[in-house]
């Protein structure tokens, strides 16, 4: 299987302004090494036969004939392989000369797709030579003894995906040839330019790019001139730029003075889906009235064996560098201002936060400081209440007492063991016996003492509970599954740790910072059996339910992508290949996908609270999923692995 995935190259070849002999070899030659590392198409620069810096020479018509003669050498030599090219040259046509992207392919020229938009300004004066699309009623040309398709509105239909092709100029024009390809069915966008540098140009150059290949939901491949190109008045960097969707998969070396083929692989199964979903797309592909695009077939590809080069992150929710800083920096902000607003508007006159000394309730104490201190509110009408349990250790109790201490806010402890030993004796329960009504029963007694205590101050329960244990389900039914307005519940658990150090290392005292950095340091448990003999915690949630670094990973490429559980399982062996085995990774996948569908009905009666990055699963957000769906396909594919 190839997952969805087409692998795609921007090559930039070495040429010799004129020198269409030299420049035919050079393109020959990287097309042979493309097609040996599995490339199903690669694009060349715009006029990569000739050079693009020929001037005037362009009128000349042995330059065009040796262009012509260039291009059947290139045919001739490489009708053995299934790859198919696309390369830039001038071509000449009842009167006028054409600045052209040629598609080939096993021997045969599939089409030609004219440059609409001829720059002439500045330093570009391509309309001295070149005649736009436009102005150019003929649909076919006549091309290396072929009569071919010809316009600017030209879709290719592989077996795995459709392509369209605009010219360098064409990207800048406020709609782009793109847009209109795009909607017509274009899921890959091949762009043949001849962008020559100047000083921030290439990082606008890179935006533009991006953004348009998020707008058009896209994979978008970008290649221009290089090393060999006159620089008479200009430079050129020699540019291959992968895109998908707005995110960058694979460029090269700018200003390197050797060829270079740059491949990646667009994942076109995320691209439809992503369509799909995205009911703006569809409304605008009914509504837009584009000239109507013509198809050409292409010879069928022979599928081989998929080599991902791409790299995917393992922790998808949490950036890299100082990206973070500002990840965090954002979804505090938007947590601090959601939860303010709910105060505001309910007139609370406190906000009551169960405190563990485990992660999530940190951030949503950290959240509810935040908020008060910026709604020029006193701390003390904060009340954090630790309720030690039978599994409740020292250093969590301490850790939870040292952090409210230093913050200044109200403390309450109100231990739940005798309400709990009483509660046992009622039901008829073994104390002894270390179960779900042992454990559930902890987890629901301290949410009635959370949910009394608002009662009594007029306050507000502030949930603690995050986006990856409300997938899983791991929390209790009307436990701490409940509150008034959960701050974390669109928070992965990979990234509230770094929330947390984020907060400790930003405007905390030191006392704050030192507790906060423990409570970074502590593993991860509900604390509901009693510890060992040591005072350890001895319930880790990560030996029970799985990692959480893998659970994300899963989450992510479920939720925000659509893919089904064999493509997930291909990614994250790949992506993990050095810290977990295939089978520890097929046994928590089906872990995963087993509670996420049985635990849905938690899901769906979730508290209020904000969405705050790419995935909710709130019932009145991102996910509207009926309680009762079954996993079977789901938990059959795994199993099938």
């Amino acid at each position: 299987m190839n997952y969805g995935y087409v692998k795609v190259a921007a090559a930039v070849p070495r040429v010799k302004v004129a020198d269409c002999k030299f420049n035919a070899g050079e393109i020959e030659k990287e097309i042979i090494i493309a097609e040996g590392k599995g490339v199903q198409i690669i694009a060349f620069p715009e006029l990569c036969v000739t050079g693009y810096t020929c001037g005037d020479l362009f009128a000349q018509q042995l330059l065009l004939e040796e262009a012509e003669m260039g291009l059947i050498h290139i045919i001739s030599n490489t009708r053995q392989l299934d790859i198919i090219a696309i390369l830039g040259m001038p071509i000449a046509m009842n009167g006028v000369l054409l600045n052209a992207a040629v598609v080939i392919q096993k021997g045969k020229v599939l089409g030609v797709v004219p440059k609409t938009y001829l720059p002439n300004y500045k330093e570009f004066y391509e309309k001295r030579w070149f005649t736009s699309a436009v102005d150019v009623s003929e649909t076919s040309v006549r091309l290396c003894g072929q009569l071919v398709p010809m316009g600017a509105n030209l879709l290719f239909e592989m077996a795995d995906t459709t392509f369209g092709i605009e010219i360098c100029e064409d990207l800048w024009a406020p709609i782009p040839p793109s847009s209109s390809l795009a909607l017509q069915g274009a899921e890959i966008l091949f762009n043949l330019s001849a962008d020559n540098e100047g000083i921030g140009k290439h990082n606008y150059l890179r935006s533009l790019i991006s953004q348009q290949s998020a707008r058009c939901i896209a994979g978008y491949v970008f290649c221009s001139c290089g090393f060999g190109e006159s620089t008479t008045d200009v430079v050129f960097a020699g540019n291959g730029l992968i895109y998908e969707n707005g995110s960058l998969i694979e460029h090269s070396k700018r200003f390197s003075f050797e060829e270079q083929v740059v491949i990646g692989e667009i994942d076109v199964e995320h691209l439809r889906i992503e369509r799909r979903v995205n009911t703006t797309f569809v409304a605008c592909r009914a509504h837009c009235t584009p000239e109507e695009a013509v198809r050409v077939s292409t010879e069928y590809v022979n599928s081989k064996e998929l080599n991902l080069t791409r790299r995917f992150d393992p922790h998808p929710f949490v950036p890299q560098g100082t990206a973070l800083n500002e990840r965090c920096e954002e979804i505090f902000s938007i947590q601090v201002s959601g939860l303010a607003q709910r105060l505001v508007h309910t007139r609370a006159k406190s906000a009551v936060v169960g405190i563990s000394g485990g992660l999530d309730s940190t951030l949503a104490l950290l959240v509810c400081v935040k908020t008060f201190d910026k709604l020029g509110w006193s701390r003390k009408d904060i009340i954090g209440v630790t309720m030690p349990g039978f599994g409740t250790t020292d250093r969590t109790h301490t850790n939870a007492v040292d952090l409210m201490n230093s913050l200044g806010i109200t403390v309450r402890e109100v231990s739940i063991k005798e309400a709990c030993t009483q509660h046992f004796k009622d039901i008829d329960h073994d104390i002894n016996v270390h179960d779900v009504v042992y454990e559930n029963a902890q987890a629901r007694e301290r949410t009635q003492v959370l949910m009394d205590i608002a009662n009594q101050t007029w306050g507000m329960v502030i949930g603690t509970g995050d986006l990856s244990e409300l997938a899983l389900g791991w929390a209790t039914y009307n436990g701490d599954h409940m509150s008034m307005y959960g701050v974390n519940g669109s928070v992965p658990k990979t990234l509230v740790k770094h929330l947390v150090k984020w907060v400790a290392e930003n405007d905390m005292d030191a006392a704050s910072r030192a507790t906060l950095l423990d409570i970074v340091d502590t593993p991860i448990s509900p604390e509901l059996i009693p510890a060992d003999e040591n005072g350890n915690i001895k319930q880790i949630t990560e030996d029970l339910v799985g990692p959480y670094e893998l659970h994300d990973f899963f989450l992510y490429y479920f939720l925000r992508c659509g893919f089904r559980p064999s493509k997930i399982f291909f990614l994250a062996t790949r992506t993990f290949k050095d810290m977990y085995d295939e089978e520890t990774i097929k046994k928590w996948l089906q872990v995963f996908f087993r509670r996420f569908f049985n635990q849905q009905f938690k899901r769906s009666c979730l508290p209020d609270g904000p969405k705050v990055g790419s995935i909710s699963i709130s019932p009145r957000g991102d996910w509207r999923m009926p309680s009762d769906a079954s996993s079977e396909m789901w938990l059959r594919e795994v199993e099938s692995l």
